[in-house]
């Protein structure tokens, strides 16, 4: 009743729908929460330094009010009723891969994109471009398609994408075009070509089952796609009209040629096997750069340039900067590692000596998009996951939560050096968290923070 007295003063405003709003939140979150026993208070990373989910039966919080009904949704549900409107100049049937349409329609929906780019939705589209050029070009001696079809065919992918509730913008976002489905230009664009100049068993061996806590350190299949598109690349003299842009040249076709060995791994692999390994390889890439955007911190310098212990203006000053940053995107737990790194790294430059993590309270969540306001920060995993879907809940993601993790605060005011696979990286961690954190939750404070 307090409530609702509460409200009714706000009748008529803005407030009173912002009001309303957090209190059907606070009612209907449902969230997983998975903690390691007691016993097991500190868990040493794996040797490839990514952290690992912790298995544990789930309890779900809070209890629903009302037994007996429903749970209402999260979010809409994925439309059913669009009919996608396919330029008719792609022949292809998009049900040989419903699977990974599905999965990318998911990982890519139309709100959660922005949020979960970087991570989920960017490599998972780009790995549904290398299986549909596998399977587009099966039943030819091509690997690649012809610039007029893959024009055709790209829109329908992006519509079929769009009619399962993805977003219509991902290409842009992904930096994705049709000519990522031609070859562009590697000399090698037929099948027997390349079969003839490539070790092609030796990279199926490599590429068909990738170990994802040991491809990005102790990589397997990323040198051998790297070897197959450096034969393919240079089995022709390669002519550049500019001398001076030779190397960009090389480069670009050797980008180029990367794509054909996508397409001729995707002909080889189950669509579901193929999907997983071009996840992995992705992972490998996205976390070893920090995605977040920086500038100066030149008012934090300013309050902790002399501090030596924790002071009111200098962490006021630092939690306001990071609270800027944290309203991009989610991130990583790897991610994390590295955007703290690099901060502090910018701080160390400006005079800051001091580590003002730890005088601060910083912890590797407070870099990630935050869940319920504040305190609750969701680093993803660093391996490959998938956005989740379901009609009682809605969307939700798999958050790695490393409570009590201090951000790293760097030795040097230099990152050249830094690699999440030296031994120094492989500390023991505090327990973790994992919890599945509802779309409803991340969506309100993104837009109200």
């Amino acid at each position: 009743m307090n409530c609702i007295k509460a409200a009714t003063l706000f009748k008529g405003s803005f407030c009173l729908y912002i009001f309303l709003l957090a209190i059907w939140i606070t009612k209907f979150l449902n969230v997983t929460a998975e903690k390691l026993p007691p016993a097991s208070q500190f868990v040493s990373l794996p040797s490839s330094g990514i952290f690992q989910p912790i298995e544990i039966s789930p309890s779900v919080l809070p209890t629903y009010p009302f037994p007996g009904k429903n749970l209402p949704p999260m979010y809409p549900s994925i439309p059913k009723t669009y009919k996608p409107v396919l330029t008719g100049r792609c022949p292809f049937n998009f049900s040989s891969i419903s699977n990974i349409m599905d999965k990318t329609a998911s990982d890519c929906s139309q709100l959660i994109a922005p949020l979960v780019g970087n991570v989920i939705c960017c490599p998972q589209f780009g790995s549904s471009l290398h299986i549909f050029q596998g399977h587009y070009t099966k039943d030819s001696d091509s690997l690649v398609l012809q610039n007029t079809t893959a024009d055709d065919c790209f829109l329908d992918i992006v519509e079929v994408l769009a009619s399962r509730g993805a977003n219509s913008s991902v290409p842009a976002m992904c930096s994705f075009k049709s000519s990522n489905l031609t070859g562009g230009s590697c000399p090698v664009k037929d099948i027997n070509t390349f079969e003839k100049t490539v070790n092609s068993s030796k990279l199926l061996d490599a590429c068909s089952i990738i170990d994802p806590l040991k491809e990005c350190c102790r990589s397997v299949c990323q040198p051998a796609i790297m070897e197959a598109a450096f034969k393919i690349s240079s089995s022709q003299s390669l002519v550049s009209e500019n001398t001076d842009t030779g190397l960009s040249t090389h480069m670009d076709v050797l980008n180029d040629c990367k794509g054909v060995v996508y397409s001729w791994l995707s002909r080889k692999l189950p669509s579901e096997a193929a999907d997983s390994s071009f996840r992995i390889l992705s992972a490998c890439k996205v976390n070893k750069v920090c995605p977040l955007e920086f500038k100066q911190p030149v008012e934090v310098i300013k309050a902790c340039r002399n501090v030596s212990a924790s002071g009111p203006s200098c962490c006021s000053s630092l939690n306001s900067y990071i609270g800027g940053v944290q309203r991009q995107m989610l991130i990583t737990n790897r991610q994390a590692i590295l955007c703290a790194s690099f901060l502090g790294s910018m701080l160390r430059k400006g005079g800051v000596l001091t580590d003002i993590y730890e005088l601060c309270d910083v912890d590797l969540k407070d870099f990630s998009l935050q869940a319920y306001g504040e305190n609750e920060g969701c680093l993803l995993r660093s391996l490959p996951a998938d956005v989740v879907y379901d009609n009682s809940s809605g969307f939700s993601f798999t958050c790695d939560l490393s409570d009590n993790i201090a951000a790293p605060w760097p030795s040097s005011s230099s990152m050249t050096s830094f690699s999440l696979c030296a031994p120094e990286m492989f500390t023991a961690l505090h327990y973790q968290n994992q919890r599945r954190i509802p779309w409803a939750a991340m969506g309100f404070f993104w837009i109200f923070l």
